[in-house]
């Protein structure tokens, strides 16, 4: 259906011209504006400011933006000019936030910007190691290149996070499953003993009486357990958002059993592979240390970087003051004091960040033949238990009858 749309662009002359057009969707507006020989600068349905000011605070999926940083790096690596490659991209990248970002960096570009400066302005679409790498490739001449590890870095973080991913899906399923079959029980067979108990009297044992206890609160207080389910959930989700709770979250992630020690090598592999690129790409050591605490995604590693970095800035090398906190293993440390020795820093943090990049691989691995009958043990014990509580008064049945 065919919707009016209202642009904004910039014709041969260099003037801002306005107005409005119709067409089925945002693509055709574009080349229609570019047929007229304008450079768009804004395009938006009529009206729909508001609705379109919210979405951009929205960000994009990690995957989508590695795909979008491989195909810019491939066509800058083939020596297309940026202005172009980032008018291909506009035109095909699936994302409508990434597209709208980069219809922003080209015509900031197009307004004599440099490319780090255009793409810091949507920090919710390129963060801030993303800006700092771009910056550091233009500062260095080298932008080709620090393209390309940028685009292989996002891969491999969205590889990690897949890994991650497969290895909390069949857990989370597996509860929920568990939990419906225990709220059916709870909501259609449990009320049905319930009737035959109190026919027959007697003081029923506490396993059975907990039950029933649970099931009739389910069932006349189910609206209400949800609406204090959700403000709890609400609530947490709050607080983890502060500093304090965030940092008691992230500590508790890298405790749980189980989970914890890939939760741990994860947060070391993002360390190690974006420091590390950081460094290869001539990033000032300081500010690839607080572009990595940004990035590693967990509060207590954070806080350990961001004290190194103090300590770095006080003359001390990079893997003393890592050696004072216990978040990084002496492998990690040993690692770093040998590429300090020799020089080759970066190459020292690939290789760690490979190894735990293997380790990650091989957790999920051990994690998903692991869980699969712990959940079955799980599963098995607490619908197990829930029949023997109903069962234990049939054990006394005779005796409650006389």
């Amino acid at each position: 259906m065919a919707e009016t749309y209202e642009y904004r662009g910039r014709d041969q002359s260099g003037k801002v011209v306005t107005g409005t057009l119709l067409a089925d969707n945002e693509q055709l507006v574009l080349s229609r504006l570019r047929e007229m020989g304008y450079v768009p600068l804004k395009v938006q349905p009529q009206g729909g400011g508001v609705r379109r000011e919210i979405r951009l605070r929205t960000k994009p999926k990690m995957k989508d933006l590695s795909v979008f940083s491989r195909q810019f790096s491939t066509m800058v690596n083939s020596g297309l000019p940026i202005l172009r490659a980032l008018s291909i991209l506009e035109q095909q990248t699936s994302s409508g936030i990434i597209t709208r970002a980069v219809r922003d960096v080209r015509g900031d570009i197009e307004r004599g910007a440099s490319l780090s400066s255009a793409m810091a302005k949507h920090p919710k679409v390129f963060n801030n190691l993303y800006v700092a790498m771009v910056r550091s490739g233009e500062a260095g001449g080298v932008l080709e290149a620090v393209l390309e590890r940028l685009a292989g870095n996002m891969e491999r973080e969205v590889a990690l996070r897949q890994r991650i991913k497969s290895a909390m899906t069949y857990p989370v399923v597996v509860l929920g499953f568990v939990s419906l079959i225990l709220l059916a029980m709870l909501v259609f067979i449990v009320p049905q003993f319930q009737g035959i108990y109190k026919q027959l009297g007697g003081t029923l044992p506490l396993p059975t009486r907990i039950l029933l206890t649970v099931s009739n609160l389910v069932v006349h207080k189910l609206p209400f357990l949800l609406i204090a389910i959700g403000i709890v959930i609400f609530l947490l989700r709050r607080y983890v958002k502060t500093p304090q709770g965030r940092m008691q979250w992230d500590t508790l992630k890298l405790r749980v059993p189980i989970f914890g020690p890939l939760f741990h090598k994860t947060a070391l592999a993002r360390f190690s592979r974006v420091l590390g690129v950081l460094s290869k790409s001539g990033v000032p050591i300081l500010q690839s240390l607080e572009v990595t605490a940004e990035v590693v995604n967990n509060a207590q590693v954070s806080r350990a970087i961001l004290d190194v970095q103090q300590s770095v800035k006080q003359g001390e090398t990079l893997s003393k003051p890592l050696g004072r906190h216990g978040v990084f293993p002496p492998m990690v440390v040993q690692m770093l004091a040998v590429g300090e020795e020799t020089g080759s820093i970066d190459t020292m943090l690939e290789k760690v960040a490979q190894f735990y990049d293997d380790e990650v691989s091989a957790t999920v691995d051990a994690l998903t033949s692991l869980i699969e009958p712990v959940l079955i043990f799980f599963v098995g014990g607490a619908v197990g238990l829930a029949v023997i509580a109903l069962s234990l008064p049939m054990f006394n049945i005779i005796n409650l009858i006389k």
